[in-house]
């Protein structure tokens, strides 16, 4: 059996406002009901459509959608996926429990985390470990940037 994606309509900030774009048009909006942004259905950079719900004939299914970080056809980062690594370098720079060195090694992290690649568990370790030197509520506002682009086995190292 071999089914088909539908198309996915994300806003630039990575809220999905439908992943069954062509199966279900009356959930379509040009902007986000939850943050106002614009909404896309294409990769800016390549012009593919973001996969959607992916379905097979035939076929009931109970997987929920996770919005994707890279297109699946360049390997280009979504707008949001940007945005988020730029909020979180940012807190990054704003840290007073850190060097300047350990905020440097801080944000470099931040690339590796979200590819989930082979430096990802070092990635990961450097994370917690300069994270440990702050507060709380850093590590709550590092968590609330970056939960939709990192990926499972990353949260639970990270955030339990």
């Amino acid at each position: 059996m071999s089914g088909s994606h539908d198309i996915a309509q994300i806003c630039l900030n990575g809220h999905t406002i439908t992943s069954r774009y062509n199966r279900s048009p009356e959930l379509r909006a040009n902007f986000c009901n939850q943050c106002g942004e614009k909404t896309i259905t294409k990769c800016i950079q390549c012009q593919n459509h973001i996969r959607g719900y992916y379905s097979v004939p035939g076929v009931i299914s109970t997987r929920s959608y996770n919005v994707p970080s890279y297109c699946h056809a360049c390997g280009s980062s979504y707008p949001w996926t940007e945005e988020k690594l730029l909020a979180a370098k940012e807190l990054a720079e704003i840290l007073d429990d850190l060097t300047d060195e350990e905020q440097e090694e801080l944000k470099k992290s931040l690339d590796d985390l979200v590819k989930d690649g082979p430096r990802t568990v070092v990635a990961t370790t450097k994370f917690k470990s300069l994270l440990s030197k702050t507060g709380s509520e850093i590590s709550t506002g590092f968590k609330d940037i970056l939960v939709g682009v990192v990926s499972e086995s990353v949260k639970k190292s990270i955030w339990g």
